[in-house]
């Protein structure tokens, strides 16, 4: 086997110390939905602020109003 050095013992020693407290976490807690489900709502605010703007709803209207006008 190869030479133990002293960070290789110390990692080894962490793993055994701590290796009781690590638990697998398979999905969210509470507390992660309530901020997940906070930073959804305010993406939407801020995506249908933006979607709603004067410049946006023109563009969206000129880009209609194109597509209908067009001849063949």
């Amino acid at each position: 086997m190869g030479k133990r050095t002293p960070a290789a013992e110390l990692a080894r020693g962490l793993r055994g110390r701590l290796g009781g407290f690590v638990v697998q976490d398979d999905g969210m807690s509470t507390a992660e939905y309530a901020i997940g489900t906070i930073a959804a709502a305010a993406f939407g605010a801020v995506l249908y602020t933006v979607v709603t703007g004067d410049s946006i709803v023109s563009a969206l209207t000129g880009i209609v109003e194109r597509a209908l006008n067009t001849a063949v």
